[in-house]
């Protein structure tokens, strides 16, 4: 999931440079959601996989 939340920065980043607002826009706030998920995710195994049964 991370490396998705790369290639839609970079497309973002690609996108801003060419001038296309509206793309990069979009591309930058899936990003930015991916990335959130992929925390969360993260996160929640860090958790569970510290636990002893």
């Amino acid at each position: 999931m991370l490396r998705w939340t790369v290639i839609f920065i970079i497309l973002a980043i690609i996108a801003g440079i060419f001038g296309f607002g509206g793309i990069a826009a979009g591309a930058a706030s899936i990003a930015k959601v991916l990335f959130f998920i992929f925390l969360v995710l993260f996160i929640i195994s860090l958790i569970t996989g510290r636990r002893k049964v």
